[in-house]
């Protein structure tokens, strides 16, 4: 597959990074920065690098087909949105905006134009947080009590954000990564101005979850020594992520223990189990990451939507820094779990319908205007976001991801590994497995494979998924079809076992284009006309015209 050409905007400390990274990659075509001094530096250290002075000059290329943005924090969404509404894939260095107003903007953009959006959360492609989301996943940890992270140095102070939105948001989002939970219920953060009366230079925030899990995190950039490093307590062990340690050393497993004797507890010390991960470096994964996601159209490990979820975090870490430390329950908190049968396990009003007969089991989420209808069953730490309806008999296991928008008809059972993506429409009883060759007898819980059915597809009635396949965005799966290999975007699958037999815009309609068309074959929707090619083996929207 080729690779796609990318511009890198901003070409400093650390935008350098990704013009260097880009370059070992095969994909930069040019890097941008309106500062002479930083081109002369890129042009003398990568010798025959192209260099411009502007956006406009990047979005007049038309091979370029992506673009970086590592400019300053305040003008990441000034330029991204520039990007997106020209048709061109987007990575946005953190923070993806100064607002999660602006950042929820830029996400409903990507997604409306089709558009790749991505923000750099660096800390989620490094190979030790992968592993350790590896062994939490596998629960080798056991339950994730708690979490800490401690990023600290000196330098480099910031005068467009506070430490809290230049050091944290990396920790943030690895953290709600680890515990698979969306949002915190509470933030709560404070801190000290020491150079700056109105910009924090030290903030230690505070997070609680719906599944009784907190974390902390303490940031400075008023320290005498660098100190990257993440703590995970679980109920069978512990584990340290520490990026400052040398390599061989960067992940740990404790398996400390606590003995009562006696009535008292008596801790017992093990050594450290020293993981062995890759050493390639994390910005080369995240890079490496985004020209995937260029060229498939599939979704980012970090979306605009994570993206959203870190600033609504810390907003109201901000929210609570000015408050003096006061919590502050972030703008899309989970609402307050469920008893069974649909009865409130907290105070207060919810904002969703659970009908009587429905059994909801505590912790899990629900999001706001969300129906579960007669006889259904979520069972705990399943998450289901915003607008959804379940409909008769439907079945959500534990640790199942529902997005928002999500319309699930009657008899289908959600088990432990499905993520069903925002916008998802299942028809009546559909089949989804996770064990690809189940036996009574034989406990496989640990060969569990996950099941992505990604934005906007359509799995019809009687369908079966079967687990470890990806259907994706806006795909179609034909009534009773068997679904035993990776649906492509936007394809019309049919039969048993499914095979591509057509292609569907993203509003319905049959495309006229045949089950195997051309390389550079167009076509348009009769329906809403919008445009598309068929390239490298996938149906790609045209990209709109620059504004």
């Amino acid at each position: 597959m080729e690779t796609p050409s990318v511009a890198v905007m901003g070409c400093g400390a650390w935008g350098f990074n990704h013009v260097r990274v880009m370059h070992e990659l095969g994909a930069l075509r040019v890097a941008c920065d309106p500062s002479p001094e930083r081109r002369a530096e890129v042009e003398r250290r990568l010798p025959g690098t192209r260099t411009c002075a502007s956006l406009a000059e990047v979005l007049a290329d038309d091979a370029v087909r992506a673009v970086v943005v590592a400019a300053p924090a305040e003008s990441h969404y000034e330029l991204a949105r520039a990007c997106l509404r020209a048709g061109r894939d987007v990575l946005v260095e953190k923070p993806l905006a100064l607002t999660a107003r602006d950042g929820r903007e830029m996400a409903e953009l990507a997604d409306r134009e089709a558009r790749v959006l991505m923000v750099g959360h660096l800390l989620r492609y490094h190979p030790a947080a992968a592993e350790l989301k590896r062994l939490v996943a596998a629960g080798t940890l056991g339950r994730i009590q708690y979490i800490y992270s401690q990023r600290l140095n000196l330098g480099r102070v910031r005068r467009e954000e506070n430490i809290l939105w230049s050091f944290a948001p990396h920790d943030i989002s690895l953290i709600l990564w680890l515990l698979g939970e969306e949002m915190p219920a509470t933030a709560n953060a404070t801190g000290g101005s020491y150079l700056h009366p109105k910009i924090a230079d030290v903030t230690v925030t505070n997070l609680e979850f719906p599944s009784g899990a907190r974390a902390h995190i303490f940031v400075s950039w008023l320290h005498p020594f660098k100190e990257q490093r993440l703590v995970v307590i679980g109920e069978r062990g512990m584990a340290r992520f520490d990026d400052v340690a040398p390599h061989g050393q960067k992940l740990s497993l404790f398996a400390h223990e606590i003995r009562w004797i006696d009535g008292v507890p008596v801790p017992k010390r093990a050594e450290p189990e020293h993981v062995q991960v890759s050493t390639e470096e994390a910005l080369v994964a995240e890079d490496r990451h985004f020209l995937a996601r260029v060229a498939d159209r599939g979704r980012p490990l970090t979306d605009g939507w994570e993206g959203v979820r870190v600033l609504e975090v810390l907003e109201a870490s901000g929210r609570s820094l000015e408050s003096g430390g006061a919590p502050v329950r972030p703008a899309s908190a989970p609402a307050p779990a469920l008893a069974a049968g649909g009865a409130s396990a907290a105070a207060g009003p919810r904002d969703y319908f659970v009908h009587p007969s429905a059994f909801v089991d505590e912790p899990c989420e629900i999001g706001a205007g969300t129906k579960v209808w007669h006889f259904a069953h979520v069972m705990k730490n399943a998450r289901i976001g915003r607008g959804c309806i379940l409909g008769q008999n439907v079945h959500i296991a534990p640790e199942v991801v529902v997005g928002h928008g999500v319309k699930i008809q009657n008899n289908v059972s959600l088990y432990t590994g499905c993520v069903i993506e925002d916008d998802v429409f299942i028809g009546p009883s559909a089949v989804f497995t996770n064990v690809g060759t189940p036996r009574s007898e034989v406990n496989r819980h640990e060969e569990y494979e996950p099941t992505v059915v990604e934005r906007g597809a359509t799995v019809g009635a009687n369908a079966t998924v079967v687990c470890g396949h990806r259907v994706g965005r806006y795909a179609f799966v034909g009534a009773g079809a068997v679904v035993t290999h990776d649906v492509p975007p936007h394809a019309l699958v049919l039969g048993a076992p499914a095979r591509v037999r057509g292609w569907m815009c993203r509003c319905g309609e049959r495309l006229p284009l045949p089950a195997e068309p051309a390389e550079g074959a167009r076509t348009a929707c009769a329906r809403c006309a919008t445009a598309f090619t068929f390239a490298a083996g996938a149906l790609v929207p045209a990209a709109p015209k620059a504004a």
